[in-house]
């Protein structure tokens, strides 16, 4: 049995604004006027130290969780064997692609190993690149083969390095991504730091590095913060264009290294569908968005070798049926609110038909089954029904696929991180809920909106999308503990925005009748600092004494088994 047991000794501030707000200082004409002498320069400033900050907390992140790994198995120190049994679970197997990539003869011949693979599974020949989402394992190996690192690099520290590396390029999606909700890079520092003091319920990294969520979650947090740069107003075409293009290129690496690539992408296409619906969301935009989910799917389809799973995925049925569906429905955005919701629902029936009728159709041309062990274990997990399937019970079985355990909740309590999200979600709920029903109620009534508009704030579509984003992403989070790190990580994007946010500040300031301009720029400041330091004081000393415990990898009852094995292996090739 695998243990860690105690190693023994003896063997080897800023002051203003980043950017101004999206709302203020427009001319009538649409026009931006320039910023004012002296402006520019700060403007430059802040930008500048703030990438830098965002970078140094981006490698400090992934040396520290590669330091804590190093410090659990002393990593360095094992033999190659017990490094490969250190890979828990189905993360051995993803890391055995790699290996066998790196030690065939030819990266031609290493393709072929995995094109027509008999190791895998018993008297059959499967196609692992079809099967498996094991491109990043070609590619990195390929990558190690071509550069000239071989003699300072062992193939094994290459792999968890570049896993590391991903970790910075997480951080630092997510602490943009705050930064662009909020306008100030201070907000991404708290999201940085609530990322890193809520490891546990943010990341598992540490300990099951080859794991493909490990792979996709920092390209999804690009695609993230892509969307919400796409989503502000007054872009200039070239730079929507260049922020489609990234859009496009994040939601396609995220594809490309996840099983779970086309689920996480139903729910936000159902995201934006909402949005779209409720008029808080540009039209043309969400059906870029839609589009590009289509796109890079179908990409990743043709390089798994036409993979009928994802042909059969309920996330390209939805999004063909939501554009057929607005070509029927002419003038869904107008009209009063009793002839809005009324076309509303039929919008919304008419997609769920078609959804449902286009999934039947490619599933009965293609006799696809490939997915519906996922939908029988949906059905017993909620009780719908019981299942004699399998893998459906199989899950059901599995302690991840569970319900999100109640600690977890105190866990993200005792770093205020989740007090602040709920104060943030809730005030953005009711903000969004008044947005929506006044763009239900049309453009006749204006008494109805200039008074709702002395007491509320407008929602911008950016902070729209990541409100829904993690409601959504909560609810499965809830359900389904082993999802929890989708949900968790922009936890702390959505809390660190909201307690840096002038519009937040200002709707709550007004509920209690003290809002003034400068109170609220003195409470948006303050309040992440003291909060910043909170954080800092309480748990810099259990980072320290966590960085000083050393441990080490001992198993050696496996490591007995996988030597004999090997030994049997070579007297039968003798």
């Amino acid at each position: 049995m695998t243990t860690i047991r105690q190693r023994r000794v003896g063997k080897g501030t800023e002051a203003a604004e980043d950017q101004p707000s999206e709302e203020t200082n427009v001319k009538p004409d649409g026009k931006i006027p320039p910023d004012p002498p002296g402006g520019k320069l700060w403007k430059v400033l802040s930008i500048t130290v703030g990438g830098i900050v965002a970078i140094s907390l981006g490698l400090l992140t992934s040396v520290y969780v590669a330091t804590l790994h190093e410090n659990d198995l002393w990593f360095s120190n094992i033999k190659e064997v017990e490094r490969e049994i250190s890979f828990r679970t189905e993360c051995g197997l993803y890391y055995s692609y790699y290996k066998q990539m790196i030690q065939a003869a030819s990266i031609q011949q290493g393709l072929h190993g995995l094109v027509y693979d008999n190791k895998t599974e018993s008297v059959r020949t499967i196609n692992i690149l079809e099967r498996m989402n094991v491109y990043q394992e070609v590619f990195l190996s390929i990558l190690y083969r071509i550069l000239p690192i071989q003699q300072y690099l062992e193939p094994v520290y290459f792999y968890i390095y570049t896993l590391f590396g991903l970790q910075a390029v997480y951080v630092i999606a997510l602490y943009v991504t705050s930064w662009l909700l909020s306008g100030t890079w201070l907000s991404g520092l708290l999201a940085a730091c609530w990322y890193i003091t809520n490891r546990v319920d943010t990341t598992r990294v540490e300990f099951t590095i080859p794991l493909r969520e490990n792979w996709a979650l920092p390209f999804f947090a690009v695609q993230i913060a892509a969307i919400t740069y796409l989503l502000r107003t007054h872009l200039q075409p070239a730079q929507e264009r260049l922020t489609l293009m990234a859009v496009f290129i994040a939601t396609f690496l995220f594809s490309l290294t996840w099983q779970f690539n086309q689920f996480m992408m139903l729910i936000q296409a159902l995201a934006l569908f909402i949005l779209d619906c409720l008029d808080m969301l540009p039209t043309a935009k969400v059906t870029w968005l839609y589009i590009i989910q289509i796109s890079g799917l179908l990409l990743v389809c043709v390089l798994q070798f036409f993979n009928s799973m994802i042909l059969g995925s309920l996330l390209i049925s939805f999004n063909v049926s939501v554009l057929v569906a607005r070509t029927i429905q002419k003038n869904l955005k107008k009209g009063g609110l009793l002839n809005r919701l009324g076309k509303l629902i039929l919008h919304v029936l008419l997609v769920l038909c078609l959804t449902l009728l286009i999934n039947k159709f490619i599933k009965k041309i293609l006799n696809l089954e490939s997915d519906e062990h996922i939908f029988k274990f949906l059905k017993a997990k909620f009780g719908f029904g019981a299942t004699r399937d399998f893998d459906a019970n199989l899950y059901l079985c599995e302690e991840a696929f569970g319900l999100l355990p109640l600690n977890t909740f105190s866990r993200l309590s005792s770093t205020l991180l989740f007090y602040i999200y709920g104060f943030v979600l809730f005030l953005l709920t009711v903000a969004a809920v008044i947005v929506a029903f006044r763009n239900l109620s049309g453009s006749n009534q204006v008494q109805l909106k200039e008074k709702m508009e002395e007491y509320t704030v407008t929602l911008k579509p950016d902070a729209a999308y990541s409100l829904v984003h993690t409601i959504l992403f909560g609810c499965l989070a809830l359900s389904t503990m082993r999802m929890k790190y989708l949900w968790t990580s922009h936890m702390c994007v959505f809390a660190s925005f909201g307690l840096c946010s002038t519009e937040v500040w200002k709707l709550t300031l007004k509920c209690l009748h003290l809002y003034t301009s400068q109170r609220t720029q003195v409470i948006k400041y303050s309040v992440p600092v003291i909060t910043l330091l909170y954080i800092s004081f309480k748990f810099w000393p259990g980072i320290m004494d966590e960085l000083s415990e050393l441990r080490e990898f001992y198993d050696p009852d496996t490591v007995e088994l996988m030597n004999w094995i090997k030994q049997q292996e070579q007297h039968a090739h003798l």
